[in-house]
């Protein structure tokens, strides 16, 4: 008989935002989080936005982060499979990642199967109707020679820039955008018009920094992940069913 698989999801950290100082709290809050389900977790998904910025030069690692990256390593030696959906502020991500901490790492939504159960999962930004600006804004940013030309700024310079966009501006930040929205929700419309073609018991994305578990019909679900600046919830698989928690030390 097959095991029954238990998956955990996590999304939008945004560690190093505001600034370094005020995320090491939350970073240290994170680590003690991925202690809880080291026993018990059989897969661990990270939907995006894990760094509130992050990219990578051929030969330079971000400067911070060491307590979730040596955590996470922790994890994936244990025997616990981790998986990783690139986001809108860590997008730049290569094969870091891959190659360090043998974590495999998506671009775009994925679909997987856990105890009988299909799932499509990503970290959600871009997806649906909607949200012309920020299409228009990615297709900038994931332009190879946009990122040609940001390589070669001194990282100095580079991650100061960046990092400073990234809080300050509120098309990337996304800070004016944390309010439900009911039916006119666009990842609900994506799930929808995902239905159409082919079924889906779960969806389950980030992105939204609101938590939320939503029946599409009685057979499918989406559930947003929510995030770990001011809700700290997650999603936990187990058995048939996804339920939406909060960690609470």
């Amino acid at each position: 008989m097959n095991k029954s698989l238990r998956v955990y999801f996590a999304s939008d950290q945004h560690f190093g935002a505001p600034t370094r100082e005020e995320s090491i709290p939350r970073e240290q809050k994170f680590v003690q989080w991925l202690d809880t389900i080291k026993n018990d977790a059989d897969i661990l998904f990270l939907l995006g936005d894990l760094f509130d910025f992050w990219f990578e030069y051929k030969t330079v690692v971000p400067k911070g982060f060491v307590r979730v990256l040596g955590k996470l390593a922790e994890l994936k030696d244990s025997g616990i499979e981790i998986h990783f959906f690139v986001g809108n502020h860590d997008l730049w991500m290569r094969n870091y990642f891959e190659n360090e901490l043998g974590i495999a790492v998506y671009y775009a939504p994925k679909e997987f199967v856990f105890n009988g159960k299909t799932f499509l999962i990503g970290h959600g930004d871009g997806l649906g109707p909607g949200d012309t600006n920020y299409k228009r804004m990615k297709k900038i940013f994931t332009n190879n020679l946009c990122q040609w030309l940001f390589r070669w700024l001194h990282p100095d310079i580079g991650m100061r820039l960046a990092q400073y966009l990234s809080v300050e501006n509120k098309l990337i930040s996304g800070v004016e955008d944390v309010k439900f929205l009911g039916e006119d929700e666009w990842l609900l419309k994506y799930c929808k018009r995902k239905l159409e073609t082919k079924h889906y018991d779960y969806f389950v994305f980030g992105h939204r920094h609101l938590p939320l578990e939503i029946d599409i019909n009685q057979n499918s679900k989406y559930t947003n992940t929510g995030d770990w600046i001011t809700h700290f919830t997650y999603a936990v698989f187990e058995d048939q069913n996804l339920t939406l928690k909060t960690y609470i030390v």
